[in-house]
């Protein structure tokens, strides 16, 4: 394969997609690149965690005959110029409305920041996943003031509930623009093309890569009618 020639893939922002998805990556490019999981470190006592399984773990002949590159590490904490490029997302209200409106239409975006399959825990609270997520989509936090500083000053063990519902929701936006970060990272510094099934994160790059001026080619494929995300959310952790 010659190298200068050949598309090369990012699949983003996960680490993991599903088979259907990977067929189409793999009919559409030479090589495809996963990232490793992403662990955030908030504070230096609490982060969240993530599952550690890689796509190679399904496909070691991918891996073998170079279609499938991994072994990009996402984790840990966030360096200043990765801070400043998440507040810039965060402080942009057209990236805020798309990820709200991400959140209250696109059921998959949503399960990918969200576990409300039964009941979400809110700070010391289980709540119910409908009525969690009621509190979560409420129409003010799509405009409320958030930023790196704010989320991390929110991420204590037992906050109140307003608190807790705070934190929750600007943790979702500090992993989503995060995971952007490391994606316009990855595909500079390696010559990648960035690759979603996801709607709403290709319209996330898009508005991001626009208001920034970064000249970065991506694309889309159709996430699977039906599909079950493949990806996990992560949990916060002492």
């Amino acid at each position: 394969m010659n190298a200068l020639s050949s598309r090369n893939a990012l699949f983003h922002p996960f680490h993991l997609c599903t088979p259907l998805t990977l067929e189409a990556l793999l009919a559409r490019y030479d090589v495809v690149h996963f990232r490793d999981y992403m662990a955030l470190r908030l504070t230096p006592l609490m982060g969240t965690t993530a599952y550690q399984d890689r796509m190679g773990d399904d496909h070691p002949m991918l891996v073998t005959s170079g279609r499938l590159v991994q072994g990009y590490p996402v984790s840990g904490p966030l360096d200043d110029t990765a801070v400043a490029a998440v507040d810039r997302d965060l402080s942009d209200s057209r990236w805020r409305t798309l990820l709200h409106d991400g959140l209250s239409n696109d059921r998959r975006f949503q399960r990918g920041l969200f576990d409300l399959t039964h009941a979400m825990r809110i700070g010391s609270s289980l709540v119910p996943g409908p009525a969690a997520l009621l509190q979560l989509l409420e129409p003010d936090r799509a405009a409320a003031l958030y930023n790196v500083a704010l989320v991390q000053r929110l991420a204590k063990p037992t906050p109140a509930l307003d608190d807790a519902y705070e934190f929750e929701y600007g943790l979702a936006l500090l992993k989503t623009a995060a995971a952007q970060v490391y994606t316009i990272r990855l595909a500079r510094a390696h010559n990648l093309v960035p690759v979603t099934d996801s709607h709403t994160h290709h319209v996330l790059l898009s508005r991001t890569l626009a208001r920034e001026g970064i000249d970065l080619a991506h694309e889309s494929v159709g996430a699977p009618v039906g599909a079950t995300s493949s990806q996990h959310t992560s949990e916060p952790h002492e």
